[in-house]
């Protein structure tokens, strides 16, 4: 199973992070993180890299249910979203896809929020 989901938009870039932003506050996900990895990277060890941005997308429902489940969860909590550049006015969208790593965990209840999970934002990412 792929660690991520992806599609790949043409547009600009900021207008892609606000599509996504939207689409995942449609199905109960608000963004809690935000990162700039080309501004990061720039400033800490002065390299230039394309524009990458990672969303770190959060439903509060779900994560209270999975921590309940598995209190470490959050080593892989918030579910994140990267918009990367590729150039030339394309922009690729990728989520994490949270099934194929709680399936390791071996509890079948967390599994199944996985798959809802899963299932939702895949749908998010091909909608887009």
């Amino acid at each position: 199973m792929k660690y991520f989901t992806s599609k790949t938009l043409y547009g600009e870039f900021d207008a892609v992070i606000e599509k996504v932003t939207a689409a995942l506050k449609e199905i109960g996900f608000g963004i809690i993180t935000i990162i700039d990895v080309k501004a990061t990277l720039k400033e800490k060890i002065d390299v230039d890299f394309k524009p990458y941005t990672i969303l770190g997308a959060c439903n509060p429902h779900f994560a209270n249910k999975a921590l309940r489940m598995e209190d470490k969860l959050g080593v892989i909590l918030p579910c994140n979203v990267v918009v990367i550049d590729q150039g030339g006015g394309t922009i690729e969208v990728a989520a994490m896809e949270p099934l194929g790593m709680i399936e390791m965990i071996g509890n079948d209840e967390l599994t199944a929020l996985a798959a809802d999970i899963s299932a939702r934002i895949g749908i998010v990412i091909e909608a887009l």
